[in-house]
């Protein structure tokens, strides 16, 4: 199947597809805005969770706040991104409930990405509780 030209200045994906929600070798239109972010998650089929940081100022704190926004984006079998890629995604019509976006180029790798998802889950495991000292145990260490 030949290679369409979607109206970006992308490079053109190197494997074939027989994927009819993909831009460059089925019938998807692709309009709207363009996003850079990191693959986080790639659990679904064709599908990938699309993460990136943006920063605001606030006058009243003189202080920059850091947002993170999280999509979901369909991943064509000819480009395959895997987790920690930098990828390129723009916005198309709505593929399912939550997609509305398209990968069209893997740009690289994010450095440390194993070590931020490593982070990640630690922070989620809940820290062990130490069990609580009883009656008798209290009367032993008195009498010690």
């Amino acid at each position: 199947m030949e290679v369409k030209n979607i109206g970006l200045d992308v490079k053109k994906p190197k494997g074939k597809c027989e994927d009819n929600n993909c831009p460059f070798h089925g019938n998807l239109k692709c309009r709207g805005r363009t996003f850079t972010g990191t693959i986080i998650s790639i659990k679904m089929q064709n599908t990938a969770t699309v993460e990136w940081e943006n920063t605001r100022y606030i006058k009243k704190y003189e202080r920059y706040e850091k947002k993170r926004s999280k999509v979901k984006t369909h991943n064509p079998p000819c480009i395959h991104a895997k987790e920690g890629d930098v990828v390129k995604i723009i916005e198309c019509r709505p593929l399912s409930k939550t997609k509305n976006s398209v990968i069209v180029e893997v740009i690289g790798k994010e450095k440390g990405f194993a070590e931020r998802m490593e982070a990640e889950d630690e922070a989620k495991v809940k820290k062990e509780v130490k069990p609580k000292e009883t009656e008798e145990d209290k009367e032993k260490k008195v009498e010690e």
